[in-house]
């Protein structure tokens, strides 16, 4: 069996590293803003939504961290205040612990 070529970076699929690199690359924003009735929304940007499937990166912060939210206009928003357990949860799945700022 022939084994595929990525065609981004030129090496075999399992031994690719454009994940790797677009991880590397994101700036990424952690934030809390309050909302209507005294709400708090954890809001995440900077990630690039051409690289990284924001929807399934959502999905797997809501569930890791047992809340609601949405992925809309290249943002992540999640209920309640999670900026520092996002920012652990994002470390541990790959993303340089310096390129992630919480505010």
């Amino acid at each position: 069996m022939a084994q595929q070529i990525c065609s981004i970076c030129g090496l075999p699929k399992d031994l690719c590293v454009c994940q790797e690199i677009v991880k590397e690359e994101q700036r990424i924003k952690v934030r809390v803003e309050k909302r209507k009735f005294g709400k708090e929304m954890t809001i995440i940007e900077g990630i690039d939504s051409k690289d990284v499937d924001i929807g399934k990166l959502s999905t797997k912060l809501k569930t890791s961290l047992a809340c609601g939210g949405t992925a809309k206009d290249n943002h992540i928003e999640l209920q309640g205040d999670h900026r520092y357990r996002t920012k652990e949860l994002l470390i541990g799945w790959g993303y340089p612990e310096q390129n992630i700022d919480v505010s």
